[in-house]
């Protein structure tokens, strides 16, 4: 595998791609944002305007789009992607996206000849720039081989979570329990400080103690305790609020469908969307701090 076309330049699509690029493979970038386009040219990528013809050259494709409905007009839809890959092409779709999406992409690819997995990341921005991020496989085995050197240029994590949108129930199962330690931990933390407690001290006391978890080891909501998280920087540069309401939404549907009870996922939704509403959805995730700051 040496060719790529890089579908979907974002915040997370960019920095991957680039990492490809890193690696020494042929990455052809497509976005519809001209300035990511540049961005990527500037780091050594490649330019595809014809992406339907372009596709017919390479490899693999690798994808990292907002929604399902998008994923699914990508290959999908009226000139979709999928009638244009060569013979033993490749699908890597790290969307978060329904996995019933994602299966039907899957099937479609096989009857193609095309090889797919769906490919969903963990790590968040830094993780994507620092080639770190973890990856959570739904496909056969065969698929996930034919793609992990395209994967391990990009992550340091590589599960196999099972068939076709394994992947992606794993990702939004992930998703709901990191909206509730983050809820959980801003609250816990709000709560320190209108009582007097330093949320630095605080924060170190819970890591060592039964409350510890990741959003206190990585990922503080509160500005100035951790300097290199989206907190102290005005919530900027990392996982939108708007993204974590949607895999809220993923989870409880899945939830819906399975028949599963997911209480606190509801919350955290429900908080959520309240906080987008209120604050902007634009902004990091850890954001939701602020929302206990409502008078």
């Amino acid at each position: 595998m040496k060719k790529i076309a890089f579908i979907g330049l974002g915040n997370m699509g960019l920095p991957m791609a680039v990492n490809l690029v890193s690696a020494g493979f042929e990455v052809y970038g497509y976005d519809l944002v001209p300035d990511a386009v540049k961005h990527f040219v500037d780091k050594g990528g490649k330019t595809c305007d014809a992406m339907q013809a372009r596709v017919s050259q390479v490899d693999a494709v690798v994808s990292m789009l907002p929604t399902g409905k998008h994923v699914s007009e990508l290959y999908l839809g009226k000139d979709g992607l999928l009638s244009h890959l060569p013979d033993n092409g490749m699908v890597i779709d790290c969307s978060t996206i329904e996995a019933a999406i994602a299966r039907q992409v899957a099937t479609a690819a096989r009857g193609q000849g095309v090889a797919f997995i769906d490919a969903p990341v963990s790590g968040g921005i830094a993780g994507a720039k620092a080639g770190s991020l973890t990856f959570m496989v739904g496909g056969t085995e065969q698929h996930l081989e034919k793609a992990r050197r395209c994967l391990d240029a990009m992550g340091q994590a590589i599960f196999h979570a099972g068939a076709p949108g394994a992947g992606q129930l794993a990702k939004i199962c992930n998703n709901l329990l990191l909206a509730v330690l983050m809820t959980g931990t801003s609250e816990a933390l709000k709560l320190g400080m209108d009582n007097g407690l330093d949320p630095a001290v605080l924060s170190d006391i819970m890591k060592k103690s039964s409350g510890g978890n990741w959003v206190l080891e990585k990922y503080n909501p509160v500005p100035g305790v951790m300097p290199a998280a989206p907190a102290s920087h005005e919530y900027q540069g990392g996982f939108m609020t708007r993204l974590m309401a949607k895999d809220l939404s993923l989870a409880l549907g899945a939830g819906a469908a399975s028949k599963t009870p997911t209480p606190m996922g509801a919350l955290a939704n429900q908080l959520y969307r309240l906080h987008a509403t209120d604050a902007g959805d634009s902004l990091d995730f850890s954001s939701i701090f602020t929302f206990y700051h409502r008078d």
